[in-house]
């Protein structure tokens, strides 16, 4: 009786090969014609425009080229398709669909990873399916979004999803280069990974231009805040303008999407405390949420834990005050949260000089210190700011005696494979890094000595508030020793001042 389950099994599989294409070809000959049709989903009405787009007012500029050619195609010979690059979070799809939008054309978008399938032949079948569909619709926008998950470069083997993923790719080269002005087609894709797309398809006619967007500067925060605001209840006293100029100053590093959480954030916290309006409080806790995590109310500090880390942190906090390169506090907290117990203000700066890294090293062992100072001994609290000072040495290449190089260290999330440098040289940075840290120590546990009353005063206030902000430590220690900018310029430059606006499209 166990023989017949087999024997039909072996029956099955010689049937399957025997209705398999001679050569080797694919079994999109008898799978399901669903499975065969593109994923792209097309959206016609589209109401974004570039004026809801802020932040990347440069990228905007060179996107309008395909908005003309769009409405003028007869003015182009030949137009390729573009690559949006970045960080995520950087509003690549929300460009692209504002693109559809100021044309008035369809936007078809779908994700670089819907094509592959456990089915060989299906990617190369749903591609054309999706060309299909865009020549169709022409005049419209065909946006790839994720485009390196099918795009990566090939190589290394020929077996497996990799074969489908190469073939797949091809397929998209083809159709590509079937593209011309007279279709009246845009291809937009969308990547994290521009280094790892395949070279054929960044050659002109294809992907010839890539606009990179980036986080957005202090500007352009700016801009976000005002988009973002805008469908929101703010308190009546409350400048908008004004508002969204202090806001982008307290998120360097945010990007689009990090704003318009903060954003959310806060009207969430106003409705949870019934107010009926965003007060300036409320952004200002959405900041925390998103920077610092969701705070653990449940894990309750023991007395001691909560005397050492409220002098650990203003440690970090006197060292930061007290040096002149040292990020500038936003606020520190001894509230726990999923992500840390306090956050700094990193300048707008780009370019750093050693003693603007030996200033911000300081301030990272400044709690390690203030704990060696008041308690005679140090926690495990300290790991990750000696990790940023190892990276000074090893990945900026500031000793003289390792040289003017520079070795990648491991990301989070990444295996540590071998190193990039030799045992004998891997020895010279450890002592470099040795000689460093101590130095920087020594200096630190100079100024914590010389200030011991103002680390004892703000350690207090915290162990009493949790909570410390700029304005109390300026009530508590007096303005810093040295000449602050604390309004930065936020407007835009006069070239791109009010050039999106709708009386131009409208």
């Amino acid at each position: 009786m166990h023989v017949i389950p087999t024997l039909g099994l072996i029956g099955f599989l010689l049937f399957s090969l025997r209705r398999r294409p001679m050569g080797g070809g694919d079994w999109t000959a008898f799978t399901p014609s669903s499975i065969r049709e593109s994923p792209a989903k097309m959206m016609d009405n589209i109401n974004t425009k570039f004026k809801d787009v802020a932040g990347c007012e440069e990228a905007k500029l060179e996107i309008l080229e395909f908005v003309n050619f769009l409405k003028n195609p007869h003015q182009y010979l030949i137009l390729g398709g573009a690559v949006l690059s970045g960080p995520p979070g950087t509003d690549k799809t929300l460009l692209a669909k504002a693109t559809a939008g100021e044309a008035n054309v369809p936007f078809i978008t779908v994700n670089g990873s819907e094509f592959l399938e456990m089915f060989v032949g299906v990617g190369p079948a749903r591609v054309r399916d999706m060309f299909n569909v865009a020549r169709k619709n022409a005049p419209c926008i065909l946006f790839i979004d994720e485009i390196d998950a099918v795009g990566h470069k090939r190589g290394g083997g020929d077996f497996g999803g990799q074969s489908e993923q190469q073939n797949t790719l091809n397929q998209l080269l083809v159709e590509m280069d079937g593209f011309d002005t007279s279709t009246n087609v845009v291809v937009l894709a969308g990547t994290n990974r521009p280094d790892i797309l395949d070279p054929a398809l960044m050659r002109p006619g294809r992907f010839d231009r890539q606009i990179y967007i980036g986080p957005p500067d202090i500007k352009g925060r700016a801009s976000i805040f005002k988009v973002h605001l805008q469908p929101i209840k703010l308190d009546p006293a409350m400048a908008k303008d004004g508002l969204a100029r202090k806001m982008a100053a307290t998120t360097p590093g945010f990007t689009g999407a990090d704003i318009a959480n903060v954003c959310n954030e806060a009207a969430l916290i106003a409705a949870r405390h019934l107010n009926p309006h965003v007060e300036g409080r409320h952004l200002e806790q959405a900041i925390d949420r998103v920077v610092g995590g969701l705070e653990k109310k449940t894990q309750v500090l023991q007395p001691n834990e909560k005397k050492t880390v409220a002098y650990h942190e203003a440690g970090h906090a006197i060292v930061g005050w007290f040096l002149e390169h040292a990020d500038p506090l936003l606020n520190v907290s001894i509230i726990p949260r999923g992500k840390g117990l306090a956050h700094y203000i990193p300048k707008e700066q780009y370019l750093y000089t050693w003693e603007q890294l030996l200033d911000r090293m300081c301030m990272m062992l400044g709690g390690r210190v203030a704990e060696q100072v008041f308690f005679e001994k140090i926690t495990t609290g300290a790991q990750d700011d000696l990790k940023k000072v190892t990276q000074s040495v090893v990945q900026f290449g500031m000793s003289e005696k390792v040289g003017h190089v520079s070795f990648d260290l491991p990301q989070q999330g990444e295996m540590a494979t071998v190193k990039p440098y030799s045992e004998a040289t891997a020895e010279l940075i450890d002592q470099k890094v040795r000689d460093l840290v101590d130095s920087a120590y020594q200096r630190t546990m100079e100024l914590i000595m010389d200030k011991r009353e103002c680390v004892d005063m703000v350690g207090k206030y915290l162990l009493e508030k949790e909570v410390l902000y700029k304005a109390e430590l300026l009530e508590l220690l007096g303005p810093r020793p040295f000449k602050e900018n604390f309004e930065e310029d936020t407007s835009l430059p006069e070239g791109l001042k009010d050039w999106n606006q709708e009386s131009e499209w409208s």
